[in-house]
């Protein structure tokens, strides 16, 4: 097993990673940060496929205490205040610098003013944006400064284990591959950061690419921890249904296309939102992707078996002008975005739930810091669009500048624990030497059961018979083998590597969507449709134990949410 060893570790390079090596190395220039990503610097992640944008309070009339209002109500109260309030208030900050110091374009008013445009669930236009490219300038311009800022660079390296260290309690380093050999790494760290991000392609219909499995969540769960409301699920209402025959279907039409005016309608070409919501379009997410997932219940769906998106109300110039990247890539798939129809479903875009963690991005384990979709307590039961990208990167700054503090105060060298790292070694090499079998028949299984089961609408017996069947497709996995003895770039070692991971969350979500009898935001029981009292509002905690495996493999507690700066019924702003 080939060793490494670093002062700071940084598990991926989106938004949250990115951030925390450029902080972490203006705070502390002589520690050694390292950047270990699955795929290639700036060329892979979800931060990149950002097309929305970035909310932040800016303009006049606009406040922080009104962005945060929005946050806690989108989230149906559940969200954790005091990140919250980091959230809102730190954005500030952070649009500031990608602008001023990453050099970031984005778009302007005549006045030269930051454009600052409309998104669903909130009562304040403030996402700013470049077009419907956003996480491009975004990325972009984070990996020009991570190149020339003396962070080392491990790509093409997959996390597979978080180890502990010897007498527990604290981590040690993290087991990898690199897949560009196919050989073993142990990278010893004094501290590390989880910002491997959430991507749940578990589910048939999903926006993040492929490579995007849950490894961080998977990895965390295996080494103790709790996550926090991982039964919400988001579901974006309007990804691309493209038919069977293309990876693009799923693909977001982002949340601008309904803040400015666009339209959804049935098979019928009717307008429908008006039947679920006084908001129609403009609804928050979860409110209309259930009424899409209702009409195409109904039977009121398109051929391809979705709804309509109509923007040729708003003039097909004035759409392809402010939409240019989705109007060419819906053109690229044969559709007519700027003056004709396109068919949309409900797609699992991100995961409100993860890691817990402290507003310096501290988590339970010793010298593991955590930021972005691989953390919880942010967004509660729900996340508004343009929340997303700014918690990436407000949390990813915070995790650099935290760590590099921690790091030189309190960080030390610790040997791993010999049985630990055995056995994520005998884990990752599991299949290695088996013989081969059906993946994909496994894949299109867990699409299948996540979408029927523990999707958009759920219920007691829909539930168990996941939890059951997500048993029996972990169990039939480990039959299943790699038989190459050439393990560089071994993709189907790695199709399974992800499936080990996405059948692993999803044991984790379908046991904290059993355990909530009750409906609230992204999570919405059709035998609990009540809401319960919100003062009364608790979050769930789910951790593995007896090994992973099992019916009892998953322990799901609630503790009460802590309304540190406003309760139900009131509010932060002036009357």
């Amino acid at each position: 097993m080939k060793t490494h060893k670093t002062d700071i570790l940084i598990l991926g390079s989106g938004g949250a990673g990115l951030f925390a090596a450029l902080h972490a190395r203006r705070a502390a220039p002589d520690l050694d940060v390292t950047i270990a990503v699955k795929g290639l610097l700036g060329k892979c992640g979800c931060t990149r496929m950002v097309q929305g944008g970035y909310n932040v309070a800016l303009a006049p009339g606009d406040s922080v205490e009104r962005h945060f209002m929005d946050t806690i109500e989108g989230g149906k109260w559940l969200p954790d205040q005091d990140l919250a309030w980091t959230l809102v208030t730190k954005a500030i900050e952070r649009i500031h610098e990608l602008e001023n110091e990453l050099g970031c374009f984005f778009d302007r008013n005549p006045d030269g003013t930051v454009h600052q445009k409309a998104f669903a669930g909130q009562t304040f236009d403030r996402t700013v944006h470049k077009g419907d490219l956003t996480g491009i300038e975004i990325i972009n311009r984070l990996a020009e400064q991570a190149w020339v800022s003396g962070a080392r660079r491990l790509e093409e390296h997959r996390a597979v284990a978080l180890v502990a260290a010897q007498g527990g309690g604290a981590i040690a380093g993290v087991l990898m591959i690199d897949m560009r050999t196919g050989e073993l790494v142990f990278v010893q760290a004094r501290s590390v950061l989880l910002a491997t991000g959430g991507g749940p392609t578990m589910y048939l219909y999903h926006t993040p690419s492929g490579d995007k499995s849950c490894d961080g969540l998977a990895m965390a769960l295996r080494s103790g921890l709790r996550l926090r409301d991982m039964e919400m699920v988001q579901f974006h209402p309007t990804g691309l249904l493209a038919g069977p025959d293309t990876r693009m279907t799923g693909t977001v039409l982002e949340e601008g296309l309904r803040g400015a005016g666009g339209y959804l309608l049935d098979g019928s070409r009717e307008r429908f939102m008006n039947r679920y919501d006084p908001r129609n379009e403009r609804a928050t997410r979860d409110v209309v992707s259930r009424a899409i997932f209702a009409e195409m219940r109904a039977g009121r769906s398109t051929p391809n078996g979705g709804v309509y998106l109509s923007m040729g109300h708003l003039g097909p110039a004035d759409v392809a002008r402010q939409f240019k990247g989705m109007v060419e890539r819906c053109a690229d798939c044969g559709f007519d975005l700027a003056a004709g129809l396109v068919e949309v479903v409900p797609t699992a875009h991100y995961m409100m739930g993860g890691v817990e963690f402290a507003p310096d991005c501290r988590t339970s384990l010793e010298g593991l810091f955590a930021a972005g979709e691989d953390t919880g307590g942010v967004h509660g039961a729900n996340r508004l669009g343009g929340n997303g990208v700014a918690n990436s990167t407000v949390f990813g700054a915070i995790a650099g500048d935290a760590m590099a503090a921690w790091t030189r105060a309190s960080g030390a060298w610790r040997e791993p624990d010999p049985a630990a790292l055995e056995g994520a070694r005998a884990a990752a090499l599991a299949p290695i030497g088996k013989p081969p079998g059906p993946l994909h028949e496994v894949r299109e299984a867990l699409y299948r059961v996540m979408w029927d089961d523990v999707g958009i609408l759920r219920d007691a017996a829909g539930l168990a018979r996941a939890s059951a069947r997500l048993i029996e497709l972990h169990g039939q996995l480990a039959t299943i083998g790699v038989a190459w003895t050439d393990l560089r770039y071994n993709l189907t070692w790695h199709d399974w590597l992800n499936l080990d991971s996405l059948i692993t969350v999803s044991r984790a979500i379908c046991a904290a969507a059993a355990a909530r009898t009750e409906s609230r935001g992204a999570h919405f029981r059709e035998d609990f449709p009540q809401t319960d009292e919100l003062g009364a509002s608790r979050f769930s905690r789910v951790r593995m134990v007896a090994g992973g495996a099992g019916p009892d493999a998953f322990d799901t507690t609630f503790e009460p949410v802590r309304f540190t700066r406003v309760r139900p019924g009131q509010t932060l702003l002036a009357a």
